[in-house]
């Protein structure tokens, strides 16, 4: 079953704190979506680390939901 990008992006904001979040679904078919994050929360961590927090935020939708998430991280400006 495939997660809808409002889904997506509600579960990055309430995992990331003061998270701003942009989805696209590439394709248009609820299956290839890309992620545009930016937080304060990610002063201070590597590239990695910025990673491994949104895959946090998403839970087990990785391996079960979400098929395939190309994913931006950066510092707010």
């Amino acid at each position: 079953m495939a997660m809808d990008a409002a889904t997506i992006e509600k579960m990055i904001r309430d995992g990331i704190e003061d998270a701003e979040v942009r989805i696209e679904d590439l394709r248009g078919d609820g299956n290839h979506y890309a992620a545009y994050v930016s937080s304060p929360a990610f002063i201070g961590k590597s590239r990695v680390a910025q990673h491994q927090m949104v895959y946090a935020a998403l839970k087990d939708k990785m391996d079960e939901e979400l098929h395939a998430l190309a994913l931006q991280t950066s510092l707010p400006k």
